[in-house]
């Protein structure tokens, strides 16, 4: 399995449950993909280190199809995931039926941690060749191989990424990915005072402007706050995103400081701020050209998901990787005995 976000875990997860031996690489150097929290350190007035988590990528998801709504209610159940209802802010864009969410209790990516933690894992390289042969498939990196004899490699990664790896083995599949539009987004995080009119909300989708989304991470459900600070998360929208895709980071940021103080309608006072860009954040969904929520090639035992083919969203990562897994299990012959001793060796 190459690609440890959402698709790629849940993929991961059915064919271990299957009965699949199952080895997980991943160019970053922690699971969960655009389900991502990240660390920071900051000192205060004081000269006090505090460190702060930030829900930078995906600020949570919804369920609307049975399979993945029966997914969410298991984990849940678990405590693996928690449910929010957050109040929005006046002036926002409030879809007709309300707004509610899901996310892990602590950190974003703890969920895919959850669904691969029994599994191999390499993580902090860029798996940039794959190779078929009589011994089966092997992985590399920078000329270097990371894995070899596998059954099995399925892609879990940015269309325009998979292509790459895809070229030698199936350039249909690779001239799909390069079609497939990805839009980007820009982010803000950081700690500021407390306005002096006190926001009584949690969440804003601006009508106007740059931003899409203004979240005070501190209200999510276990995430710790500190008197007096709002911790603040703001997604740029798409269009302003991919408008200014290369500008140089310091410009962004200061454009979006900028938003965020009308939208407040007062000059924040910042402890720290910064810019994160989301080159490939989401699928445009107008642009989406497989029909099928997967792609997979028996003969070969190679296989493709992802958003970008199973739809939008977390939701649509995970529909992607589950039904690929479920098909590749049967494939496999693997269905009819939940665990094996030896099974097939996929990556």
């Amino acid at each position: 399995m190459i690609g440890a976000g959402m698709a790629g875990a849940a993929c991961a997860r059915g064919l271990k449950d299957a009965g699949a031996e199952v080895h997980v690489f991943e160019k970053s150097r922690g699971l969960g993909g655009r389900m991502a929290t990240r660390r920071w350190r900051w000192t205060d007035a004081a000269r006090v280190e505090h460190e702060i988590g930030f829900d930078h990528g995906a600020p949570g998801f919804s369920a609307h199809s049975a399979a993945f709504a029966a997914f969410v209610d298991q984990h849940a159940r678990s405590q693996d995931l928690v449910r929010w209802v957050p109040r929005m802010a006046p002036g926002s864009f409030v879809p007709l039926d309300g707004y509610e969410c899901w996310m892990a209790p602590r950190r974003m990516p703890d969920l895919c941690a959850r669904l691969i933690d029994d599994l191999p894992v390499t993580l902090g390289h860029t798996i940039d060749a794959i190779h078929a042969g009589p011994d089966g498939w092997r992985v590399e990196w920078l000329g270097e191989t990371l894995g070899r004899g596998f059954s099995h490699v399925v892609l879990a990664m940015p269309p325009i990424q998979a292509a790459k790896l895809l070229d030698p083995h199936r350039r249909d599949w690779a001239h799909l990915g390069r079609r497939q539009r990805m839009l980007p987004c820009w982010t803000l995080l950081g700690v500021a005072e407390r306005p002096a009119r006190a926001p009584d909300w949690d969440i804003a989708w601006p009508l106007g402007g740059p931003l899409a989304w203004i979240i005070r991470n501190e209200k999510k459900p276990g995430r710790a706050g500190a008197e007096g600070l709002v911790h603040w998360v703001a997604h740029a929208n798409a269009t302003w995103s991919e408008t200014h895709l290369e500008a140089p980071d310091d410009a962004v940021h200061a454009t979006l400081l900028s938003a965020m103080d009308e939208f407040l309608g007062e000059a924040s006072s910042w402890h720290f701020s910064e810019v994160h860009r989301w080159r490939y954040a989401s699928v445009a969904r107008l642009d989406a050209c497989a029909a099928q929520s997967f792609k997979v090639d028996d003969a070969l035992g190679l296989g493709v998901c992802g958003d970008w083919l199973g739809g939008a969203g977390v939701e649509g990562a995970w529909l992607s990787g589950d039904a690929l897994a479920r098909h590749m299990a049967e494939a496999c012959g693997l269905v009819s005995r939940p665990r094996a001793s030896a099974g097939e060796s996929i990556s």
